[in-house]
């Protein structure tokens, strides 16, 4: 089967269409790709099969895999022509049984070869990588049936991988325009959708006032540390915070834990944030539905708006809490939100596809969003998720202490130095300062160290770019 007639043969079952097309991210295409409906077509499908089988036989892998759900008939079926194991990940890790995100038999060492339908970005397949490699595989490869990018193979071949496709868009756009399926203007307006898509995406960064505000002032004041203040007293609380505020750019409170709480609170509280310069954020978690969040935020025995520069928000209950949050402000100044992408507590719910899914959120709404909160299982794991986060919003990473560890209940802690590293613009520290016999002296370490690691080991360019607005 030649190229030609593969692509005439998926253009004849539909899998190649041109109109308008509304994808995921809202933004409307000219041309769209789907391949699901093959599976359906015996004819087309074992043409098909036999194309992969002809390109991936020279190839030296151990076990096979396809991402779900399009590729993986494709995979099983390559994989029993060739004599190779079949492997797959869940979509979602199980719970129950023997548990586990990835179904077969492989041994730590095997090199995967992963099939997909197609590739636009590459972010998936570096996701899928990032997975397996994690259970021990070794990824080099990946094939797919078409490559609709333009820079797809160039972005993964700089992480070490290595892209291979039977057919790319130009050349579908060249083949159906000779063959007078589709016309010059379509196929101009398929290119210049491409080109400006992915001129898009290469501008990764988004502007939030407050991230800027935070950036200048980690510089300014030369720290990066954010003290988690969890006094339940008033005078525990400010005893801790007039000792240590010249060393920490914010405080993260969690005002609901205070026994004698009253009005007078935050009043004091954003006295000494201005006389001692650092920000303050309300660690409330928002996590209901909009109008309820909207009336813990601005309402109640804490009017949380009225003091608090920052706070934080799970978004399990979707992006609408955003909008309760920060929408219909009336000429009030609002704060920012971090979102919970990722907690260092053992064993939490939190997986990959929601945390991808957060980022994606943050990313639509900049005006609204400061960063992200986010742990990392190790130095390695920490570096891919930074490098997800668009640039311009920051990464604040709790469970930080001088040691790695983790304590009775479940939290886990990573050192000053690997977190920094691994790309925390914002470390916070809770009873590493709070909890030890000297707070003062306890947060001046976490504060040199931090900035230490941030000057020693993040170039100049990169504390710039993390660090923001710098005169």
């Amino acid at each position: 089967m030649s190229q030609t007639n593969l692509i005439l043969d998926l253009e004849n079952a539909g899998a190649v269409k041109f109109g308008n097309f509304v994808l995921k991210s809202g933004k409307v295409s000219p041309f769209y790709f789907d391949l699901r409906d093959i599976v359906s077509k015996p004819e087309i499908f074992q043409r098909m099969v036999d194309l992969l089988v002809e390109k991936v036989r020279p190839m030296e892998f151990d076990v096979v895999t396809g991402i779900p759900y399009t590729a993986l008939p494709y995979a099983a079926v390559v994989a029993q022509r060739l004599g190779k194991p079949l492997i797959y990940c869940r979509k979602e890790e199980k719970s129950y049984g023997l548990g586990g995100s990835i179904v077969g038999s492989y041994r730590k060492g095997d090199r995967c070869l992963v099939i997909d339908d197609l590739i636009t970005t590459g972010e998936s397949k570096l996701e899928t990588a990032e997975a397996f490699e994690s259970a021990g595989l070794v990824v080099k490869d990946f094939v797919v049936f078409i490559d609709r990018s333009l820079k797809a193979k160039e972005v993964l071949g700089s992480r070490g991988y290595r892209l291979h496709s039977l057919v790319n868009l130009e050349e579908i756009l060249t083949t159906l325009l000779s063959h007078g399926k589709i016309t010059a203007h379509q196929a101009e307006q398929a290119r210049t959708f491409t080109r400006n898509l992915e001129a898009s995406q290469a501008d990764t960064r988004v502007k939030n006032p407050f991230a800027d505000k935070l950036s200048e002032l980690m510089y300014r004041k030369q720290t990066n540390l954010i003290l988690s203040l969890d006094a339940t007293n008033k005078a525990d609380f400010f005893r801790i915070l007039e000792a240590t505020a010249s060393e920490i750019a914010m405080v993260k409170v969690h005002v609901d834990i205070l026994e004698d709480f009253d009005p007078t609170f935050p009043v004091r509280l954003s006295a000494l944030a201005e006389e001692e310069d650092f920000y303050i954020m309300a660690d409330r978690k928002f996590a209901d539905i909009g109008n309820t969040a909207r009336m813990q935020y601005r309402g109640g025995i804490y009017r949380i708006a009225d003091w608090a520069d920052a706070v934080t928000v799970h978004l399990i209950s979707g992006e609408d809490i955003l909008k309760g949050l920060f929408g219909d402000a009336e000429g009030r100044s609002i704060g920012s939100a971090f979102l919970l992408a990722r907690m260092s507590s053992r064993n939490n719910l939190i997986n990959e596809g929601y945390t991808r899914k957060v980022i994606e959120i943050g990313r639509q709404y900049p005006a609204w969003v400061a960063g992200y909160i986010g742990h990392g299982e190790s130095l390695e794991d920490l570096k891919r998720f930074r490098e997800k986060l668009p640039e311009g919003q920051l990464l604040l990473m709790p469970g930080v202490q001088l040691r790695k560890g983790k304590d009775e209940l479940g939290q886990q802690y990573m050192t000053v130095e690997d977190a920094v590293i691994g790309g925390a613009d914002g470390i916070i520290v809770g009873r590493g300062i709070y909890g030890a016999p000297d707070p003062a002296s306890s947060a001046k370490i976490y504060r040199e160290k931090g900035w230490e690691a941030m000057e020693a080991h993040r170039s100049p360019k990169l504390v710039h770019s993390s660090m923001a607005t710098i005169a």
